[in-house]
């Protein structure tokens, strides 16, 4: 037998027959601890797991226990011993799919009954039997058509399904104990290394996520490689619970959403409604410093726009139906660009007029299917915080750096510091020449390199018409969201014959950059809500004092101070309920408001207020006047003013 050339990191190497197991080759390679802690190698840029032949001379990157790439490997390999307990306890399961996720892994199942808690008690209790096996993962290479038979056979109509979709002669299969699953791998060396697991909730998925399909049932569940470590991240979920927007912002009184209504269609409520104000005015401002001009657009038109700008070819998927209105169709808008665009060509431009920045709080329409659907962070009508730059290619470069430093003072100033930067580049589906994509790539590489900002490539990523700069912020758990993209685009400026006359007296293409730094003000505030568990800075806390009485004999001081600190631009209000003041202080508690301005006799006749903090800190006795500056300049202090 012919033997091959085995080497490791460290330089290592060891002669070993051809199709010798990774696993066997670490043997040779590696001490007793270091293969412990090693879960599975690269080679280039595949990853193998122990049970993987090797036929060729290779050298082995290791993966090792503290790595992402490790934790996905763990959590891939629990959701296969969660399958073979849910198969073991419930014959009758038809099992589909089960991936690892950013913090976890789940799998799909086909029952009659829906699983429980009390089922997830049997389910933990039967994967920490099997786990105790140490049972190995083991790789297998199998004819496609003996896989389908075997299958059949079994009953799993989804694997059946799944393999025939693949149209490959042949299929890898991994089993440990009882349980054998169409898989690509990788998987830990065996199963004693699953220790800290954790069942965490089961929700409906259909089957390839087509509604027309059969409804699953969805387990998900997560994993780590210590219990410290899965102790801290179901605290962290605990924590995520009680921030939950969707629970905050009814508590709050923000917004709500109605069947009766439509899902994915937000009602904001007047607290809401102030609150998106107060974003809504603050995000004007900056772009007016930043010498943006305001533009407003309609919500619907003609569908021949959409035809010329690409959307009916490439995003489709995503737009809703037309409606005929004078024997014309029309559709809802998913963007807002053909509307600046239309603006543009509405006049003849000239380079002197640039760069052009035009800006807009524009409401656009997405579908969503309704598994997707989650609150505020995935809606069907938003908010998009648009903005599109019209600019010759050497102003470029510039505009890039000025929406960065724009993007990141914004991001900045309701308080998130913490961020990853992301390149996405070229998707399979584009439109546009390789020539103008690779133009636009490495202006967004360059402008991220010269303002010495840290990014990750996201390949493939890239929107049909233009690669883009993706922001994702990181919120007080440490969770990222993604908000701000820029992009820059060729394409429209080409399919709508924008021009402008240049210092030559010639006709020139203008280059034009997409961009939206919160994203949409929907999922925004989604996040504020999360990030704050609706504790809002003083400047855009919706209410930001609450007069309170102590008897029915303060209640027309109390109206003079709520007119005086209103006109004085101060967001108040008043609770001169027959109630205790306790219970009235614990309400104002309970609504996160800043402060509590009590009332009673002593403050009435001494022209003051008495204030108390939401934590329930006191604060010695101040004028109106003295209030009002003092929130004031707490606001301009937030908004680093």
């Amino acid at each position: 037998m012919t033997n091959i050339t085995i080497a490791i990191e460290n330089g290592e190497t060891v002669e070993m027959p051809a199709a010798t197991t990774v696993g066997e080759a670490l043997s040779e390679l590696l001490s007793n601890k270091q293969r412990k802690r090693t879960v599975a190698v690269t080679l280039g840029d595949q990853i193998l797991d122990f049970s993987t032949p090797l036929y060729n001379d290779a050298s082995l990157g290791l993966i090792q226990i503290g790595s992402d790439e490790s934790l996905a490997i763990l959590r891939h390999s629990t959701a296969h011993v969660m399958a073979e307990a849910v198969r073991e306890l419930y014959p009758d399961v038809k099992v589909a799919i089960g991936p690892a996720i950013d913090d976890g892994f789940y799998y799909d199942f086909e029952r009659s009954e829906p699983f429980t808690p009390e089922d997830f008690e049997q389910i933990e209790a039967k994967m920490t039997e099997i786990v105790r096996k140490a049972l190995p993962f083991t790789q297998s290479t199998l004819k496609s058509s003996e896989a389908i038979e075997r299958f059949q056979a079994e009953g799993e109509k989804y694997k059946v399904e799944l393999i025939q979709d693949l149209d490959s002669e042949s299929v890898t299969l991994y089993q440990q104990g009882s349980f054998t699953d169409l898989c690509r791998g990788p998987h830990v060396p065996n199963t004693s290394l699953i220790t800290s697991f954790k069942l965490l909730r089961v929700a409906g998925a259909y089957w390839r996520g087509d509604e027309k399909n059969t409804m699953l049932q969805r387990i998900y569940g997560t994993a780590f490689f210590d219990k410290k470590a899965l102790k801290k991240h179901l605290n962290m979920l605990e924590e995520a619970k009680k921030r939950d927007h969707r629970k905050l912002g009814k508590e709050l009184q923000l917004f709500t959403m109605q069947d009766e209504i439509g899902p994915g269609l937000v009602l904001w409520q007047p607290k809401g409604a102030l609150l998106r104000k107060l974003i809504e005015d603050y995000w004007k401002e900056a772009h007016y410093r930043n010498d943006y001009d305001l533009l407003y657009t309609p919500h619907i038109a003609r569908q021949d726009l959409w035809k010329t700008s690409g959307h009916l070819d490439f995003y489709a998927e995503n737009m809703y139906s037309g409606m005929d209105i004078d024997d014309v169709r029309y559709q809802l808008k998913p963007m807002n660009c053909p509307f600046h665009i239309g603006i543009y060509n509405s006049n003849k431009r000239s380079y002197r007029e640039f760069p052009i920045r035009w800006c807009e709080l524009g409401t656009v329409y997405r579908y969503e299917r309704a598994g997707a659907l989650h609150g505020l962070l995935r809606v069907r009508g938003f908010t998009q915080d648009d903005a599109h730059i019209f600019c010759m290619p050497d102003q470029l470069e510039n505009e890039i750096f000025n929406i960065l430093d724009l993007n990141l003072e914004i991001l900045k100033t309701f308080g998130f510091d913490e961020y990853d930067i992301y390149l996405s580049t070229r998707p399979d589906k584009y439109v546009g020449s390789d020539e103008n994509w690779e133009k636009s790539t490495e202006a967004l590489k360059l402008a991220l390199e010269k303002k010495g900002l840290e990014y990750k490539l996201d390949p493939g990523e890239g929107v049909f018409y233009g690669p883009k700069i993706d922001i994702k912020i990181k919120d007080q758990l440490g969770r990222s969201w993604q908000c701000s993209t820029i992009q820059v685009d060729f394409n429209l400026p080409e399919r709508f014959k924008m021009s402008y006359t240049g210092s030559d007296n010639q006709k020139h293409q203008p280059i034009m950059i997409h961009r939206a730094l919160m994203g949409s003000l929907e999922r925004f505030i989604g996040v504020l809500i999360e990030h704050y568990a609706g504790v809002f800075p003083l400047w855009f806390a919706p209410t930001q004092a609450r007069i309170m009485n102590i008897t029915d004999a303060q209640a027309d001081y109390c109206d003079e101070v709520y007119n005086r600190l209103r006109k004085a631009g101060v967001r108040v209000e008043k609770d001169l309920r027959n109630e205790k003041l306790n219970y009235k202080i614990r309400e104002a508690q309970m609504e996160k408001i800043p402060y509590m301005l009590i009332i009673g006799d002593k403050e009435k006749d001494c022209n003051t207020v008495t204030i108390r903090l939401r934590n329930g800190d006191n604060i010695a006795d101040v004028t109106i006047d003295d209030f009002a500056r003092k929130v004031a300049e707490e606001c301009l202090e937030g908004r680093g003013i």
